[in-house]
Parts: structure tokens; sequence; C-alpha cells
């Protein structure tokens, strides 16, 4: 009896482990035929959390806030009427469409399916009730609306802006965050009070230390978000920001610092660096004796080696550029490769021109007397690294027989230099503006002095002009001229750069207006 009852208990064994054995091979084979479950197993391990830093938080509301880091941010809370695409063209938001009634005067229809994170209605009650506040409060955006005279409601989702003057490009301008009305109806204008807006995400908690973000449930394309919570962590410092970021606590950061790589390192993250909006130039005065000879300054910019000054001053941490908007703007598209130096150019320019090099000198005879290229620079001297720059163009510029007086003003004489223009050159730099204008260059009372009927008649067409393919060809030749008659050098464009964690995928274009397009596809 006891043999047959081990035997019985064995063939159950065996049955067992053939039966698991079976189910296994099964299981493989399902497998294979349906690649899909593996992928439903890793999207259920997919990371619906974003985590961002602020150093120095100062306000969550982006019209108080002076704190670049939380106005990149805010831009996923709040809308405007107008933002920008990755490649810095005008797009609707809040607004369904816009009308230039006249030189100053702009209609403006609402979308009207859009709604605050509370639930009530957008209305142009609210973008009327922002455009009064930011013309009354301290904040980055007073430039955006200084020169709105009036802002009346015609209905529920119209608006009409009047201005006091003439802004070419003005809709560029309505890219300002829009604020509810009813929300503050009762309420204070004050930091400490969280707006609510009618972007992607809202705030839902405010913790000593962070603000946690998530999905705003009124936002009409919320279903597609893959990220659920947002959690920023405010530090005291950048350096704090930077260590965070280094240890993985952080996802992503955005920053103009060119020294970048000294302060996180080279591995563990995923860099993407575009130009800045910071652009360097030399401007000639067109209407000084020698700089009103087209032939100069064509010889002076065809001297100076723009790429040993990127390399020798900033290590190689700036972008060279050939004209302002050659930083990926859609209305200006032909790229320069090159820095346009060419020593022998320069040196057959001038002797085609009558000049000829003696004595370590470019000099010719003009109505009986020798004349010699002596000109001017003028250069800020609170700014040290401009400083380095003007001296390396001298030291160029003279290798070459071209002679520079330097002068290293203080900040009010170099206020003054600009506003008398009595100079030969000045080194100078500007914030691009989001808009396409060209006014600092090619404008009434322009930098360099410079008149053009052709760039004048240009001027005028592209302030009212909508067809793009007439703008993009306007553009162009406004670049060919600019590099033809040459009353400017762009010199370069600082880099902007977008860190971000490795394990961060979904990620694609940024620029140093916005860093988070298609933030509805980024997952960990």
């Amino acid at each position: 009896m006891k043999s047959n009852y081990f035997k019985y208990i064995f063939i159950i064994f065996a049955i067992a482990i053939m039966i698991f054995a079976i189910v296994k091979i099964k299981k493989d084979e399902q497998k294979k035929q349906n690649p899909t479950q593996e992928k439903k197993e890793e999207v259920e391990q997919i990371i619906t959390e974003l985590k961002l830093g602020v150093a120095s938080f100062d306000s969550i509301n982006p019209i108080l806030s002076k704190n670049k880091n939380i106005q990149d941010i805010s831009k996923i809370i709040f809308e405007p009427l107008m933002t920008l695409s990755s490649n810095y063209k005008l797009e609707n938001c809040l607004a369904k469409e816009w009308a230039k009634q006249n030189d100053k005067t702009y209609i403006i229809k609402l979308k009207d399916d859009k709604n605050w994170s509370d639930g009530q209605k957008f209305a142009a009650e609210d973008v009327k009730f922002t455009i009064e506040k930011l013309k009354t409060s301290d904040t980055i955006y007073l430039s955006n609306v200084k020169n709105i005279d009036t802002v009346e409601v015609i209905d529920e989702e119209t608006i009409r802006i009047t201005l006091n003057q003439e802004i070419p490009f003005f809709e560029y301008n309505l890219t300002f965050p829009i604020l509810s009305s009813n929300y503050y109806k009762d309420k204070e204008f004050i930091p400490d009070i969280v707006p609510i807006g009618t972007g992607m995400y809202k705030v839902s908690e405010v913790l000593e230390s962070s603000l946690i973000l998530t999905k705003n449930e009124y936002y009409k394309e919320k279903d597609n978000l893959k990220l659920d919570k947002i959690i920023i962590t405010n530090y005291a410092s950048i350096g704090e920001l930077y260590n965070a970021f280094k240890m993985g606590n952080i996802d992503l950061i955005s920053t103009q610092n060119s020294n970048l790589k000294d302060h996180i390192g080279t591995i563990g993250y995923i860099s993407k660096e575009i130009k800045g909006r910071e652009h360097y130039f030399l401007a000639f005065n067109a209407k000084s004796n020698l700089l009103s000879q087209v032939n100069v300054r064509k010889a002076i910019c065809y001297s100076i080696d723009k790429s040993n000054i990127v390399s020798s001053i900033y290590s190689d941490n700036y972008y060279v550029s050939s004209f302002p908007l050659d930083y990926g703007n859609w209305i200006y598209q032909e790229q320069d490769a090159s820095s346009g130096y060419n020593i022998e150019q320069a040196k057959q320019i001038l002797i085609n021109d009558g000049w000829s090099y003696k004595n370590k000198y470019w000099q010719k005879i003009v109505n009986y007397k020798s004349q010699k290229i002596y000109l001017n620079l003028v250069v800020k001297s609170s700014d040290s690294q401009r400083v380095l720059v003007a001296e390396n163009i001298k030291t160029q510029l003279e290798n070459e027989g071209i002679r520079i007086n330097l002068i290293k003003a203080s900040d009010t004489q170099y206020e003054n230099y600009l506003k008398n223009k009595n100079y030969d050159m000045i080194l100078c730099s500007i914030n691009l503006s989001v808009s396409p204008d060209l006014s600092t260059f090619f404008g009434e009372n322009n930098l360099a002095n410079y008149l053009n009927d052709e760039v004048t008649s240009i001027m005028n067409e592209i302030k009212n002009l909508t067809d793009e393919e007439k703008l993009i060809q306007n553009y162009k030749r406004l670049g060919e001229i600019y590099k033809t008659e040459m009353p400017y050098l762009s010199l370069y464009n600082n880099k902007y750069t977008v860190a971000y964690n490795s394990t961060l995928a979904g990620v694609k274009d940024v620029n140093w207006f916005y860093q988070f397009y298609n933030i509805n596809d980024w997952h960990k």
C-alpha cells in the first residue's frame, strides 16, 4: 500500500511540473505573438511627474515676478493673446483673430471656448483688466502696453486697442499673460495671492518651499497631457539650483550662463543650445568723414575676425552673427556660415578705391593732402568683457593698417555718445525684440545715421504687410543691403541653453521665448 501511495504522489508531482511548463511555454508564445503586452507593461512604468526649480522665488503672479524662471514656467499656467512658435512666428492663443484697422487701432476677436481653472468663462473684460493692471504695475511687461491709449470692450469676445502712436509689429507685444478680472474682484493684487490661469496646468498646492501644478480640468486638451503633476521647488541661490540638477532632483533648467558646464558637469543630461536674444554689433557713423565711404566700411568689416573674438574672449560660448535676425527667425532664413573675415578682399577693396599701404597706414591723397584711415571706437568702460572685445578689434584693425583711437567711456559718457552720435564707431548690444522690427538699425534716427531710399521704402511697406511670402522677400532684401552697404557689423549673440535629464523624453523644440513646446508629450 505504501509503495502505491508514493507512486501516486510522484505521478501527481510530475503532472504538475508538466502543466507549469506548458503554461509557461504558452505565455512565452503569446508574448511573441502579442508584443503590445510588453508595451502595456512599459506604459505602466512611465513616470508622469516633472520636477522644476526656481532660484530666489518672488511671486507666481507673472505680472509681478521679476524672475526669468517664473516667467518661463508661468507660460504653462497662464496664456497670452498671442504667442510665438519655435521659430518665433506669431500665433494665436487666446485671440481667435486680429486685424489692424489703421496705424494705431487693432480689433481682436477672442476664442469662445476658453475657461479659467475655476470654471469661469474667459472674456474680453479679463483682457481689459490685465492691460490696465500692467500699465500701473512695476512689471517687465510694461513695455508691451506702454503705448496703449485705450482698451474698449465691444462685446464679450471682442476688444479694440488704440495706441498713442504707430508701433511697427505691435501685435507681437500681445504676448503677455492674461489674468482673470473676476478672480481679483475682491482681492488685493499682491504677490502672495496665487492667480488662476487658462493654461494647461494650474497651481493646486502651495507648500513652504514648493508649488504643485496639476492638470487644469477646464483645459480643452487636458486628456492629451502625459504629465499629471509638475513640482516646482524654490532654491535660495542659483548654485543650489545647479546642484539640485546635478543630483537629479530637477529635470530641466534653462539659462543664459555661458559657463553652465562648469557648474553642472557634462554627463547625465542632454542640452540644447540656441542663439540668445542678446546681439552685439558695431555701428558705423555713416555721416562721419571716412565712414560715409562704403568701401572703408567694407574694408573694416572684412578685416575683423569675429571667430577670433568669440574664441579668445568668450571661449566659444557665443555664436558668430551676420544679421540681427539670423537666430532662427522664420522671417529671415538667409543663414551665413562664414564670419565675413577676408583680409585679401579688404586690401583689394581699398586698393581699388585709391588707397595705398605705406608706413603701416592706409592712406591716399585727397585735395593735395595725405589722408589716413584713423578712427575713434567708443566702448562702455564698465563692461570689462566688452572692453576686451574693443581692444581685440583695435588690435586686428591696426595689424591691417587701420588706426584706432579707443575711447573707454563711462556709462553717462557712453549714453551721450549714443544720443549725439559723435563717434566714428561704437560697440553696442541690444536685447532683440520678440518681433522682427528692425527700426533700431534702419528706422529714423538709427544708430548708424544711415539713410537709404530703398530701405526706407521697405520699412514703410512691411509695417502693414500680412502676406508672408512678401514679408520674407522684403527681409531677404534688407539682409542683402545690410551686407552690401555695411552700416553695421553684426558680431555675435549669446548662447541660450536648455539642459534636461537624460531620462526625460519628448523634449524637441526650445528657444529663448519658451522651453515647453509639445510638453503634452513629455514623460520619463
